[in-house]
Protein backbone atom coordinates (compact mmCIF):
# COMPACT_ATOMS: atom_id res chain seq x y z
CA UNK A 1 0.00 0.00 0.00
CA UNK A 2 1.21 3.20 -0.82
CA UNK A 3 1.25 6.19 2.06
CA UNK A 4 1.62 10.17 1.27
CA UNK A 5 2.49 11.50 4.85
CA UNK A 6 4.62 8.60 6.44
CA UNK A 7 6.79 5.08 4.85
CA UNK A 8 6.63 1.66 5.62
CA UNK A 9 9.29 -0.68 5.77
CA UNK A 10 9.72 -4.16 7.39
CA UNK A 11 13.12 -6.22 7.88
CA UNK A 12 14.63 -8.73 10.17
CA UNK A 13 10.80 -8.99 11.39
CA UNK A 14 10.59 -5.26 12.73
CA UNK A 15 8.06 -2.66 10.80
CA UNK A 16 9.31 0.61 10.65
CA UNK A 17 7.09 3.29 10.40
CA UNK A 18 8.35 6.85 9.45
CA UNK A 19 6.81 10.08 9.49
CA UNK A 20 7.90 12.40 5.70
CA UNK A 21 7.02 15.91 5.83
CA UNK A 22 10.21 17.05 7.91
CA UNK A 23 10.06 20.78 5.96
CA UNK A 24 6.33 20.49 7.63
CA UNK A 25 7.03 19.49 11.17
CA UNK A 26 5.34 15.95 10.70
CA UNK A 27 2.42 17.92 11.46
CA UNK A 28 -1.07 16.04 11.29
CA UNK A 29 -2.74 16.89 8.16
CA UNK A 30 -5.99 15.07 7.28
CA UNK A 31 -4.39 12.21 5.66
CA UNK A 32 -2.09 11.33 8.23
CA UNK A 33 -5.36 10.00 10.26
CA UNK A 34 -6.69 7.88 8.04
CA UNK A 35 -2.96 6.61 7.07
CA UNK A 36 -1.62 5.65 10.28
CA UNK A 37 -4.93 3.75 10.60
CA UNK A 38 -3.89 1.82 7.35
CA UNK A 39 -0.62 1.45 8.51
CA UNK A 40 -1.59 -0.44 11.30
CA UNK A 41 -3.73 -2.26 9.51
CA UNK A 42 -0.99 -3.22 7.28
CA UNK A 43 1.35 -4.78 9.66
CA UNK A 44 -1.47 -6.57 10.89
CA UNK A 45 -1.98 -8.00 8.14
CA UNK A 46 1.87 -8.94 7.89
CA UNK A 47 2.91 -12.06 10.25
CA UNK A 48 6.35 -11.44 9.61
CA UNK A 49 6.08 -7.89 11.54
CA UNK A 50 6.84 -8.95 14.80
CA UNK A 51 7.45 -5.17 16.43
CA UNK A 52 6.59 -1.66 15.30
CA UNK A 53 9.48 1.42 15.02
CA UNK A 54 7.91 5.12 14.88
CA UNK A 55 10.48 7.83 14.30
CA UNK A 56 10.20 10.70 12.06
CA UNK A 57 12.27 12.53 9.61
CA UNK A 58 14.16 16.06 10.13
CA UNK A 59 13.84 18.70 12.97
CA UNK A 60 11.12 17.50 15.44
CA UNK A 61 8.46 14.65 15.45
CA UNK A 62 5.58 16.28 14.93
CA UNK A 63 4.43 19.65 15.13
CA UNK A 64 1.00 18.49 16.23
CA UNK A 65 -2.49 19.10 14.62
CA UNK A 66 -2.81 21.09 11.52
CA UNK A 67 -5.36 23.38 12.19
CA UNK A 68 -5.88 24.61 8.96
CA UNK A 69 -6.55 21.40 7.63
CA UNK A 70 -9.80 21.30 9.89
CA UNK A 71 -11.33 25.16 8.97
CA UNK A 72 -13.99 23.34 6.53
CA UNK A 73 -15.21 21.36 9.93
CA UNK A 74 -15.54 24.99 11.82
CA UNK A 75 -17.38 26.74 9.42
CA UNK A 76 -19.43 24.30 8.87
CA UNK A 77 -20.03 23.91 13.10
CA UNK A 78 -20.98 27.46 12.59
CA UNK A 79 -23.39 27.58 9.95
CA UNK A 80 -25.17 24.14 10.16
CA UNK A 81 -28.05 23.05 12.62
CA UNK A 82 -26.14 22.78 16.12
CA UNK A 83 -27.27 19.68 17.46
CA UNK A 84 -27.07 17.19 14.50
CA UNK A 85 -24.04 19.02 13.74
CA UNK A 86 -22.63 18.21 16.86
CA UNK A 87 -23.66 15.23 17.66
CA UNK A 88 -21.78 14.56 13.77
CA UNK A 89 -18.24 16.24 15.21
CA UNK A 90 -18.90 13.95 18.49
CA UNK A 91 -18.46 10.68 16.70
CA UNK A 92 -15.87 12.38 14.37
CA UNK A 93 -13.81 12.80 17.37
CA UNK A 94 -14.40 9.48 18.53
CA UNK A 95 -12.38 8.37 15.03
CA UNK A 96 -9.58 10.62 15.68
CA UNK A 97 -9.45 8.73 19.13
CA UNK A 98 -9.29 5.80 17.07
CA UNK A 99 -5.99 6.67 15.15
CA UNK A 100 -4.27 6.76 18.28
CA UNK A 101 -5.68 3.81 19.88
CA UNK A 102 -4.70 1.35 16.85
CA UNK A 103 -1.17 1.84 18.47
CA UNK A 104 -2.15 0.35 21.68
CA UNK A 105 -4.43 -2.38 20.33
CA UNK A 106 -2.07 -3.56 17.83
CA UNK A 107 -0.55 -7.14 19.00
CA UNK A 108 2.89 -6.71 18.98
CA UNK A 109 5.23 -4.29 21.00
CA UNK A 110 5.30 -0.53 19.56
CA UNK A 111 8.19 1.56 19.79
CA UNK A 112 8.26 5.43 19.09
CA UNK A 113 11.62 7.12 18.89
CA UNK A 114 11.18 11.29 19.16
CA UNK A 115 13.11 14.13 18.35
CA UNK A 116 12.63 17.58 18.66
CA UNK A 117 9.34 18.47 19.42
CA UNK A 118 6.49 16.06 20.15
CA UNK A 119 3.66 18.09 20.88
CA UNK A 120 -0.27 18.15 20.77
CA UNK A 121 -1.83 15.40 19.15
CA UNK A 122 2.08 13.39 19.10
CA UNK A 123 1.39 13.24 23.06
CA UNK A 124 -1.74 11.79 22.56
CA UNK A 125 0.61 9.33 19.75
CA UNK A 126 3.12 8.50 21.70
CA UNK A 127 1.12 7.55 24.90
CA UNK A 128 -0.71 5.30 23.26
CA UNK A 129 2.69 3.25 22.36
CA UNK A 130 4.24 0.70 24.71
CA UNK A 131 7.68 2.33 25.49
CA UNK A 132 9.27 5.79 24.10
CA UNK A 133 12.49 6.84 23.74
CA UNK A 134 13.68 10.34 23.11
CA UNK A 135 17.06 12.76 22.28
CA UNK A 136 18.76 15.24 24.53
CA UNK A 137 16.67 18.11 22.94
CA UNK A 138 13.04 16.49 22.79
CA UNK A 139 10.15 18.29 24.25
CA UNK A 140 6.79 17.50 25.02
CA UNK A 141 3.83 19.61 25.28
CA UNK A 142 0.13 19.47 26.05
CA UNK A 143 -0.32 22.04 23.57
CA UNK A 144 -4.20 21.88 23.35
CA UNK A 145 -4.76 24.29 26.35
CA UNK A 146 -3.09 27.12 24.96
CA UNK A 147 -5.10 26.81 22.04
CA UNK A 148 -8.08 27.16 24.13
CA UNK A 149 -9.41 23.49 23.96
CA UNK A 150 -8.76 20.65 26.29
CA UNK A 151 -7.04 17.52 24.87
CA UNK A 152 -9.51 15.06 23.46
CA UNK A 153 -7.80 12.04 21.60
CA UNK A 154 -5.87 10.02 24.57
CA UNK A 155 -3.37 12.18 26.27
CA UNK A 156 -5.87 12.45 29.43
CA UNK A 157 -6.41 9.05 29.69
CA UNK A 158 -3.14 8.07 29.22
CA UNK A 159 -0.50 9.52 30.53
CA UNK A 160 -1.88 9.44 34.08
CA UNK A 161 -1.35 6.17 33.61
CA UNK A 162 2.08 6.76 33.03
CA UNK A 163 3.52 9.70 35.04
CA UNK A 164 0.84 10.18 37.30
CA UNK A 165 -2.07 12.46 38.00
CA UNK A 166 -0.16 15.26 39.62
CA UNK A 167 2.60 15.61 36.93
CA UNK A 168 -0.34 15.23 34.15
CA UNK A 169 -2.43 17.67 35.44
CA UNK A 170 0.58 20.48 36.06
CA UNK A 171 1.23 19.37 32.30
CA UNK A 172 -2.10 19.80 31.24
CA UNK A 173 -3.22 22.84 33.02
CA UNK A 174 0.07 25.28 31.74
CA UNK A 175 0.66 23.67 28.31
CA UNK A 176 4.80 23.95 29.66
CA UNK A 177 7.19 22.03 27.58
CA UNK A 178 7.94 18.55 29.36
CA UNK A 179 12.06 18.23 28.32
CA UNK A 180 13.77 15.10 27.88
CA UNK A 181 15.44 14.71 31.32
CA UNK A 182 12.29 15.55 33.05
CA UNK A 183 10.68 13.01 31.19
CA UNK A 184 12.72 10.79 31.83
CA UNK A 185 12.89 11.24 35.53
CA UNK A 186 8.88 10.84 35.40
CA UNK A 187 9.17 7.59 33.49
CA UNK A 188 7.40 9.00 30.15
CA UNK A 189 10.69 7.84 28.19
CA UNK A 190 12.82 4.92 29.05
CA UNK A 191 16.21 6.23 27.56
CA UNK A 192 17.55 9.49 26.33
CA UNK A 193 19.98 9.45 23.64
CA UNK A 194 22.59 12.42 22.77
CA UNK A 195 20.91 12.54 18.74
CA UNK A 196 18.54 11.49 16.05
CA UNK A 197 20.98 8.67 14.71
CA UNK A 198 22.07 7.38 17.85
CA UNK A 199 18.45 7.36 19.17
CA UNK A 200 17.15 5.45 16.00
CA UNK A 201 20.60 2.89 16.34
CA UNK A 202 19.42 2.20 19.83
CA UNK A 203 16.17 2.03 19.51
CA UNK A 204 16.31 -0.53 16.36
CA UNK A 205 18.46 -1.97 18.70
CA UNK A 206 16.03 -3.01 21.33
CA UNK A 207 13.12 -3.80 18.31
CA UNK A 208 15.39 -6.32 17.29
CA UNK A 209 15.80 -7.98 20.87
CA UNK A 210 12.64 -8.20 21.20
CA UNK A 211 11.73 -9.57 17.30
CA UNK A 212 13.88 -12.57 18.33
CA UNK A 213 11.40 -13.95 21.13
CA UNK A 214 8.59 -15.80 20.58
CA UNK A 215 5.99 -14.20 18.78
CA UNK A 216 3.09 -15.52 20.40
CA UNK A 217 4.72 -15.10 23.82
CA UNK A 218 5.93 -11.11 23.14
CA UNK A 219 1.67 -10.91 21.73
CA UNK A 220 0.61 -12.58 25.43
CA UNK A 221 2.91 -10.79 27.22
CA UNK A 222 1.47 -7.45 25.87
CA UNK A 223 -2.06 -8.63 25.99
CA UNK A 224 -1.45 -9.04 30.03
CA UNK A 225 0.08 -6.31 30.43
CA UNK A 226 -2.55 -4.16 29.49
CA UNK A 227 -5.17 -6.10 30.83
CA UNK A 228 -3.55 -5.74 34.05
CA UNK A 229 -3.54 -2.14 33.62
CA UNK A 230 -6.79 -1.77 33.72
CA UNK A 231 -7.98 -4.67 36.01
CA UNK A 232 -7.65 -5.94 39.68
CA UNK A 233 -4.86 -8.43 40.11
CA UNK A 234 -7.01 -11.29 40.90
CA UNK A 235 -8.91 -10.80 37.36
CA UNK A 236 -4.93 -10.48 35.85
CA UNK A 237 -3.86 -13.32 37.34
CA UNK A 238 -7.14 -15.53 35.80
CA UNK A 239 -6.61 -13.56 32.52
CA UNK A 240 -3.04 -14.83 32.28
CA UNK A 241 -4.06 -18.42 33.05
CA UNK A 242 -6.48 -18.51 30.49
CA UNK A 243 -4.15 -17.64 28.04
CA UNK A 244 -1.09 -19.51 28.69
CA UNK A 245 -3.71 -22.89 29.08
CA UNK A 246 -4.54 -21.91 25.09
CA UNK A 247 -1.11 -21.22 24.27
CA UNK A 248 1.20 -22.17 26.70
CA UNK A 249 2.29 -25.59 24.93
CA UNK A 250 3.37 -23.99 21.25
CA UNK A 251 6.28 -25.26 19.44
CA UNK A 252 7.99 -21.58 20.56
CA UNK A 253 8.54 -23.35 24.01
CA UNK A 254 9.75 -26.52 22.29
CA UNK A 255 11.93 -24.25 20.33
CA UNK A 256 13.07 -22.15 23.26
CA UNK A 257 14.06 -25.12 25.03
CA UNK A 258 16.21 -26.69 22.05
CA UNK A 259 17.96 -23.12 21.69
CA UNK A 260 18.76 -22.93 25.45
CA UNK A 261 20.25 -26.31 25.37
CA UNK A 262 22.21 -26.01 22.61
CA UNK A 263 23.48 -22.54 23.08
CA UNK A 264 21.99 -21.76 19.49
CA UNK A 265 19.58 -18.43 18.83
CA UNK A 266 16.13 -19.83 18.24
CA UNK A 267 13.99 -19.67 15.15
CA UNK A 268 10.66 -19.49 15.71
CA UNK A 269 7.56 -19.59 13.26
CA UNK A 270 6.04 -16.26 12.08
CA UNK A 271 2.15 -16.19 13.31
CA UNK A 272 -0.51 -16.92 10.60
CA UNK A 273 -1.99 -14.42 8.66
CA UNK A 274 -5.59 -13.19 9.88
CA UNK A 275 -8.51 -14.85 8.56
CA UNK A 276 -10.60 -12.07 6.42
CA UNK A 277 -14.06 -12.84 6.80
CA UNK A 278 -15.21 -9.21 6.60
CA UNK A 279 -13.35 -6.67 4.50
Amino acid sequence: MSYTVLSLDVADHIAHVRFNRPKEYNSMTLPFWQEVVDVFREIGARPEARVVVISSEGKHFTSGLDLSAFQNLTQEIAEGEPGRLREQLYRTILELQETMSVLEKCRVPVLVAVQGGCIGGGVDLVTAADMRYCTENAFFQIQEINIGMTADVGTLQRMPKLIGMGMTKELAFTGRRFKAAEAKEHGLVNAVYPDAETLLKGVMEIAGAIASKSPLSIIGTKEALHYARDHSVEDGLKQIATWNAGMLFSSDLMEAAKANATKKAPKFMDVLEPKKLVT
